[in-house]
This record gives C-alpha cells, sequence and structure tokens, in this order.
C-alpha cells in the first residue's frame, strides 16, 4: 500500500515499536473504489467541486436522504446537483451496506449526450475508470460493468426498459431522477412507476431532481416527499434581447455569433435551431462568414448537435478548443432519447 510522505505516524505500544499509519490518514490518501492512491488531478478537482452550491448543501441533504424514502431537490442550472449529488448517495449507500453487498445507483438524464459527458465527469471526479465503477447506458451503448459499476447514468427511456424486465428495479439503491422539469414522456411513466414500487420496496429511496420551482408538483405524486432547495448558481446570467422583432431569424443568429466572436471576451456559444437541416445549414455559413475576417478571427470550431449523429461525433463538442479559440455549438430543441 501507497501512502504519502506527509502521512502521519503514531507509536504502537510504549516500547518503541511498530508504528501503524492512522486510518484517517490511509481514507484520505486511498481511493476506496480502487483500492490505490489518488491521483494528482482528483485532488485538483475536488477543490473545485468544494466551490459547487450543492456542495454547501451536503451535510443536510445526507441527513434527509437517511431520514425520507423521497426527496424532491430544486437547484438551479449550474448548482452542481447533476454531477454531485449521486455521488454524495454513492458515499453515504455504500458507507452502509456491508462489503459484497453493494447496490447499484441509477441517475437518470432525458438526453443521451449528458448520459455519456456526465458520467465521463463524474468518473473523473472519482478518480475511477469510465465503464467499472462508473458508466453509462444509453440506447445501443452500454459502457457500464455488471460486476463493477456501483453508479450508472442513464436516459430514462433506458430506465423505462430495464423496468419492463425488472418491475422492482431490485439491482438498485436508489434511483434519481434529474432534469425532472423537462417532463418526458418516458420520466411521467416513471413517476407513476416508481410510485409503486416505492410502495413494494421500503428500503428503496428516490431523489426527483429539478431546475425549477415545481416542487408542489412532484410532492403530489409522492406523498410524504421531503423538499429541499439548493440556493445559488456559479455564473450570472443575463438575458439580452432584440431591440426589433427579426425578419429572419436564422440570419439573425448568424450575425449575431459572428458579432460574438469577433468582439466578445473568450467562451464558448450555444445556439438552439429548429432541426437538423437547419443546423448543418447555420454551421456552413457561420464558417463562411469567419472565413471572411481570415487571421484575425483567431481559432474558431463549429460543431452541429443532434439527435441523429452519431454518438462520437456528439462527444466532439467536450474536446477541449485550442488556446485564443472558440466553440460554436449548433443543437436541437428536440429530446435526445
Amino acid at each position: 500500500m501507497v501512502v504519502s510522505s506527509s502521512a502521519k505516524m503514531r507509536k504502537s505500544g510504549s516500547g518503541g515499536g511498530a508504528t501503524t499509519i492512522d486510518s484517517a490518514v490511509v481514507s484520505s490518501v486511498i481511493n476506496p473504489w480502487t483500492g490505490m492512491p489518488y491521483s494528482q488531478s482528483y485532488y485538483e478537482i475536488l477543490e473545485k467541486r468544494k466551490t459547487l452550491p450543492v456542495w454547501q448543501q451536503k451535510d443536510e441533504f445526507l441527513k434527509a436522504l437517511k431520514a425520507n424514502q423521497c426527496i424532491i431537490l430544486v437547484g438551479e442550472t449550474g448548482s452542481g446537483k447533476t454531477t454531485q449529488i449521486p455521488q454524495f448517495v454513492l458515499e453515504s449507500v455504500n458507507a452502509e451496506i456491508p462489503d459484497g453487498k453493494r447496490m447499484m445507483i441509477a441517475c437518470t438524464q432525458p438526453r443521451r449526450v449528458a448520459a455519456m459527458s456526465v458520467s465521463r465527469r463524474v468518473a473523473e471526479e472519482m478518480d475511477v475508470k469510465i465503464g467499472e465503477e462508473v458508466g453509462y447506458t444509453i440506447r445501443f451503448e452500454d459502457c457500464s460493468s455488471a460486476s463493477k459499476t456501483l453508479l450508472k447514468y442513464l436516459t430514462d427511456g433506458m430506465l423505462l426498459r430495464e423496468a419492463m424486465a425488472d418491475p422492482l428495479l431490485e439491482r438498485y439503491k436508489v434511483i434519481i431522477l434529474d432534469e425532472a422539469h423537462e417532463r418526458t414522456l418516458a420520466t411521467d411513466v416513471l413517476f407513476g412507476l416508481l410510485k409503486k414500487v416505492l410502495i413494494n420496496r421500503p428500503d428503496l429511496k428516490l431523489v426527483v431532481m429539478s431546475a425549477t420551482l415545481e416542487a408542489e408538483k412532484f410532492q403530489g405524486n409522492f406523498s410524504g416527499a421531503h423538499c429541499m432547495k439548493v440556493p445559488g448558481r456559479l455564473h450570472l446570467v443575463e438575458i439580452l434581447y432584440s431591440e426589433e422583432p427579426e425578419k429572419n431569424y436564422v440570419e439573425a443568429t448568424i450575425r449575431t455569433v459572428v458579432q460574438i466572436h469577433m468582439f466578445e471576451g473568450p467562451g464558448d456559444v450555444l445556439v438552439f435551431l429548429t432541426g437538423e437541416e437547419e443546423i448543418e445549414d447555420v454551421c456552413c455559413k457561420i464558417d463562411k462568414e469567419i472565413a471572411k475576417f481570415g487571421d484575425q478571427s483567431g481559432p474558431v470550431k463549429v460543431l452541429p448537435l443532434y439527435s441523429t449523429l452519431p454518438p462520437a461525433v456528439q462527444q466532439k463538442i467536450f474536446e477541449p478548443v485550442r488556446s485564443g479559440g472558440r466553440l460554436w455549438c449548433q443543437q436541437t430543441l428536440l429530446k435526445l432519447l
């Protein structure tokens, strides 16, 4: 076992014999999921995690989880609930279950790209390999291990499919329904299904997470559900409107994104459009407009994003952009189930 040189040692007995390592020190440097020492990047990411608004609510959430079968959690976009709450749940649940009897945590997402990207981020935060302790399942792709995976992100449609084969969802100890405010068909069906499952499985816990203040609606589905709110967000959101109605919103979109790229500070841009053909057309036109500025434009990457793109292509939006560059992502408003 490897421990850092800063690990504090304490004497065993009074005769100056063998020394033992303080268990608290060991637990702080050894990853409980892998049995290996944490990497340096783990500690760097941990410091960033501690700045998330939801981190300040960790103890309150865990107390509520222990005392209630169902929790309705409302947290603004950017509060960190999607990445942190499943980790809090996993740490708490597996601390109570004897070794060798670990049960899985499920966290649903309404979109495939979210299930993939969030699971990869959480695996990085936990310092584990994607597909092992942390995995994801989407249509036509299962990146998880039946023997190793403890936290699985999956689309709500995939959890619904699992429920058809396993009505009581017995492989799971806690189920987290994220982005519940989006009210996809699969999510609404899961609400009705899980309401019955909770009655038949008193040991199962449910966490419903929403970015909007609709807690009363969700509480109506689950009598006795505990509601808590995570205040604050990491970034200021400012809404700017066009001074006059635009005759051609596509041309206005292209004009606006070019202006942002040429005259605003660093950052990436996400544009919502109505369909695949429109997205591809806008991507091409933005590239052409940016090219007119030559070297003055700097590096820019324009990427489409819609449901029929292969998962590997969708993941390109998460690849780093060259220093000083900007990422443009064109996305539909369609549900990616």
